[in-house]
């Protein structure tokens, strides 16, 4: 059975996508910690991180620092928190954080709420940094 991931991949679920490539993607998550918290997820599904081969590690990780460049230009954080933790969903994740404070890149923080339309503004200024920047794999 597919991940809920590779269901938003595919686009069988809703996902508000800020990079695509043939490896990996990204997208907003719908709980943030903070407004902007992307998820990079490699379109092949691997379970556990340390699974991953070493260029598709590699290549998640480039995407994870364009993802924090524009993150840290639209918001302009402390810094830009990384967090793998893989529990709540069996495919490699990366979630990519602005943050002020290490207390804040926690799960206790998280919006369970958020509005759908704070959301999409975040995923819109995501994607217009990204192409100031000169990012690749914007999506559209």
């Amino acid at each position: 059975m597919p991940s809920v991931f590779t269901r938003i991949i595919e686009g069988e679920l809703p996902g508000r996508f800020v990079w695509r490539d043939e490896r990996a993607v990204a997208f907003l998550t719908i709980e943030p910690m903070n407004p902007g918290h992307t998820l990079v997820v490699p379109r092949r599904e691997v379970d556990h991180w340390i699974d991953l081969d070493a260029d598709l590690a590699a290549h998640l990780f480039v995407v994870a620092q364009w993802i924090g460049m524009a993150q840290q230009r639209v918001w302009r954080p402390r810094r830009v928190g990384l967090m793998i933790v893989g529990d709540e969903v069996p495919h490699t994740h990366l979630h990519v954080v602005p943050i002020n404070s290490a207390g804040e890149l926690s799960f206790a923080h998280v919006d369970r709420h958020a509005e759908p339309a704070a959301l999409d503004d975040a995923a819109a200024r995501l994607r217009t940094a990204l192409r100031e920047l000169g990012a690749p794999g914007v999506s559209d």
